[in-house]
């Protein structure tokens, strides 16, 4: 009698265990995957409103034009000269960008430079655009070359002519010109947090 009452608390407690050790799991969520809570999702919504301070300020869309001329200065004026988009977004064949603008600014003359200076393509027009529409065109492989979420995060962080909205120099009158909201390295951190989270887009 007392063998058949020591089996059953053995067995009992064994049972006890494996489900105590399941529950664990199951709670720990090993092996799935969690959707982003609200305190994560608010991160990423933190994160998004930091990315968009710089890709809506002037140093981005100037060059990012709704037409085929560029927009330049503090107040987004017509690129002076009437200069024009051109094949390739390279400008005119007797007025191309890189006539001017070399490979870094000249402090100079005040004309601005970075490697591959030119405009984006017509179809990443960000001028006139709302911050989501904005975000919706950069996660668009139809608007944004062809890039995955990865290339576009690359792009948006380490391309020199983007982070050169953050060393642009000084104009023609030796006046510094504006640099985004947001450090770089603020912005370039928002940016990848962004991603990670899914990249998520706020409905406004």
């Amino acid at each position: 009698m007392k063998k058949a009452y020591l089996f059953y608390t053995l067995l009992l407690l064994t049972a006890g265990m494996a489900l105590a050790y399941a529950s664990s799991e199951l709670q720990e969520g090993e092996g799935m995957e969690q959707p982003p809570g609200e305190e994560g999702q608010e991160d990423a919504l933190q994160a998004f409103d930091k990315m968009m301070a710089v890709l809506t300020h002037k140093r981005c869309v100037n060059c990012h034009p709704a037409g085929d001329r560029p927009r330049q200065g503090e107040d987004s004026h017509y690129h002076n000269f009437g200069v024009r988009r051109g094949e390739g977004g390279h400008g005119l064949p007797a007025l191309q960008c890189a006539t001017c603008h070399q490979q870094e600014n000249n402090d100079y003359s005040g004309v601005p430079g970075a490697p591959e200076w030119g405009l984006a393509p017509l179809k990443m027009q960000w001028e006139g655009l709302s911050r989501v529409e904005i975000a919706r065109s950069i996660l668009d492989p139809a608007r944004n070359g062809g890039r995955t979420l990865e290339e576009t995060v690359h792009h948006l962080t380490e391309h020199e002519l983007v982070l050169w909205a953050w060393e642009p120099g000084v104009d023609a009158n030796g006046v510094p010109r504006e640099k985004p909201p947001v450090p770089k390295e603020e912005y370039i951190k928002a940016v990848k947090e962004w991603a990670v989270a899914g990249a998520p887009i706020p409905e406004e």
